[in-house]
């Protein structure tokens, strides 16, 4: 039997310090699609209220020129990754949920997490008192940020990180 791979949790109750963290995992090469995210819908429609496009003439274009990346983008941000295909509003609670957990979320049945955000996080290994700090936070706000760790040292480094800049309720389950 495979053994279920470990994650590497933490809430930020300021949706900065949930940004610079997203954009600081997409730099450790993880992409968007191995990142959880979670956070209130209100929440997330401030991320996308705060998403400016780059001017034509900005010299933030010229670099995307200059580096050969015409046409690609320039970097994924938390706002577009919850606005994404991959994530799920739950109606009622407004929480927007994005990343693989949504697929472990799902399997346990949504209307089971709708029912309790709480419940379905314990039933993905967070112990229930980060759980209950995550559904806090959460209803304050906050983003709670989880990613699978490569390796046992990405998951050290990861933690300090977390650690350092904002994250709160760390956990690795």
């Amino acid at each position: 039997m495979a053994e279920k791979k470990k994650m590497l949790a933490a809430s930020f109750r300021h949706r900065a310090d949930a940004r610079l963290a997203y954009d600081w995992l997409l730099a450790r090469g993880y992409h968007g699609s191995h990142i959880n995210a979670l956070m209130s819908d209100s929440t997330r429609n401030a991320f996308v209220e705060e998403e400016e496009p780059i001017a034509a003439g900005s010299h933030a274009l010229e670099g995307v020129a200059a580096g050969g990346a015409i046409g690609t983008a320039v970097g994924a941000t938390l706002g577009a990754l919850t606005a994404a295909a991959t994530s799920i509003v739950l109606p009622g609670i407004g929480l927007v949920i994005a990343g693989p957990i949504v697929a472990a979320l799902a399997g346990g049945g949504a209307g089971a997490v709708a029912g309790g955000v709480l419940g379905g996080l314990i039933g993905l290994g967070i112990p229930e008192s980060n759980a209950k700090a995550y559904e806090a936070v959460l209803r304050e706000g906050g983003v709670v940020l989880g990613v699978t760790p490569k390796s046992s040292d990405d998951a050290d480094e990861i933690e300090e990180y977390f650690k350092d800049n904002g994250g709160e309720n760390i956990v690795y389950a």
